[in-house]
């Protein structure tokens, strides 16, 4: 057995504090799972506009807005302010969005009574939580890589993903926890096609609860903030900036001193250039960034995730689809570890492949379900299968090679343009899947299982094995093509 070459006593306590910001990231994008009926039927009432199911998609994926915002700013973010600093800032972005969405009314509105402006209101703060989605997606794989050593990086990274898929469950189970014996409330269709809130309807989901699962994320946000004071900045970044010194003293720390001096080597001999265009290395390594960000999205899963509750209802779930919601959370987290155990052992393409043919059968599967009107159990194993083998695949998998896929010196920019365009493609096909799954369920997971195959196809021609190489080897790599 090979001796061990790094420190995990010291790297484990600072991915541990990285990680909140994924589990931030999960709660943030999860967390309007359990709001949106509430806010459905809240929005409902206002007299001065009719809101509608496309204004509602809209309303449900709002925070998409900002998480584009933050993918494409968190290059500028990590270059100029590093790192570590740029986190604190997501976090803070966090804690307002919390604490404004569960009062949009604060300071302008009158407290409860619905309208377009406190609807304009709400989706402002939502895109605020958003833009630190989008700085901690692109940032806190991009800290944990640059500090990680190369034997356990796509172990850490993926750990992003686990912090992802749990921070998930934590909002499904405290949504499920906050709503406790209230109902849903119930949305009927009118003659004229339009919606309204059933007379029925418990009147403090639609009141209040929605509220009280938006402001829990602020404990998680302050948290967060408080520990980045306790973690040092990235290396690689450090020496972007001149400070070798520093720089050496956390790689010492890392990896031990002899091997401490050959890494700040590397990383000094592939930084120097700091000002290389985005396609100092060519066209085809930010294609495949892009790419792998896009795919992620266009096989469909967080419309899965977004709207979890009202597919196992509409499946035949009992209890509103909360508690199928909460165990398909579970089966999530435990994928999520077989990708942990698995990606620097079996590497990153044969997961990936794996988990698009997992996903395309469990789509397809969705969809003959609703071709046949078969409802119960069937239909709700097999979005359950869909979301696990993305979890144990494109879910941590694509985190990981885009933070060590592209070269140091254009990995801020480059990794910023591959969030943007992930988060570009979240929007799309959340806003637009309310209406898709209203037209045909079996055409929405259709479609996604024809982007599955085609993005096991994509990985299997085009994306380069990253397994066991350093962060500099990805220099030498893409220089020779």
């Amino acid at each position: 057995m090979s001796k061990r070459n790094y420190n995990l006593l010291y790297i484990v306590p600072i991915t541990l504090v990285a990680t909140l910001g994924g589990l931030l990231f999960g709660y943030d994008t999860a967390v309007i799972s359990g709001a949106e009926k509430g806010l459905e039927g809240f929005f409902l009432g206002a007299s001065d506009f009719q809101y509608t199911k496309g204004i509602h998609g809209i309303t449900c994926s709002s925070a998409l807005i900002g998480c584009v915002i933050g993918g494409f700013i968190s290059g500028i973010f990590a270059n100029r302010f590093g790192r570590k600093n740029s986190l604190l800032i997501a976090a803070l972005l966090f804690f307002i969005s919390a604490l404004g969405s569960f009062n949009p009314e604060f300071l302008f509105f009158p407290h409860g009574e619905p309208t377009r402006n406190l609807m304009i209101a709400f989706n402002i703060y939502r895109v605020i939580g958003g833009v630190g989605v989008g700085l901690a997606s692109a940032i806190v794989p991009m800290y944990i890589a640059e500090i990680a050593p190369s034997e356990i990086r796509g172990t850490l990274v993926s750990c992003n993903q686990f912090a992802i898929i749990f921070g998930m469950l934590v909002v499904y189970f405290v949504n499920f926890m906050i709503l406790g014996n209230h109902a849903n409330p119930l949305i009927d269709k009118t003659a004229e096609g339009l919606m309204s809130v059933n007379a029925a309807s418990d009147p403090w989901t639609i009141a209040t609860g929605w509220r009280y699962m938006f402001v829990s994320e602020a404990f998680v946000a302050a948290l967060f903030g408080i520990l980045l004071f306790f973690v040092p900045e990235t290396p690689r970044y450090l020496v972007l900036m001149g400070s070798n010194s520093k720089a050496e003293t956390i790689l010492m720390k890392v990896n031990g001193i002899s091997r401490a001096k050959t890494i700040l080597g590397e990383i000094v001999a592939t930084s120097k250039e700091k000002t290389e265009k985005i396609f100092a290395y060519g066209v085809l390594v930010v294609v495949i960034g892009i790419l792998l960000s896009v795919f992620q999205q266009a096989i469909g899963i967080n419309a899965v995730l977004y709207y979890a509750p009202r597919i196992f209802e509409s499946a035949g779930a009992e209890g509103g689809g909360m508690m199928q919601t909460v165990i398909m959370g579970i089966v999530n987290i435990v994928f999520t570890v077989v990708a942990i155990v698995t990606v620097d052992r079996l590497g990153r393409k044969p997961l990936l492949i794996i988990g698009s043919m997992g996903m395309a059968i469990g789509a397809f599967a969705v969809a003959l379900c609703d071709h046949y009107a078969l409802k119960g159990l069937v239909p709700v194993l097999s979005v359950i299968v869909y979301a696990a083998f993305f979890m144990m695949s494109w879910g941590p998998i694509c985190w990981v090679l885009i933070s060590e896929i592209f070269p140091n010196t254009i990995r801020g920019k480059a990794v910023a343009i591959a969030v943007a365009a992930q988060w570009i493609f979240n929007f799309i096909v959340s806003s637009t899947f309310p209406p898709l799954y209203d037209f045909s369920p079996m055409v929405a997971y259709g479609l996604y299982g024809v982007m599955c195959i085609l993005a096991a196809v994509f990985v299997w021609r085009l994306v380069p094995e990253t397994k066991g190489k350093t962060l500099e080897d990805m220099t030498a790599l893409w220089r020779k093509k």
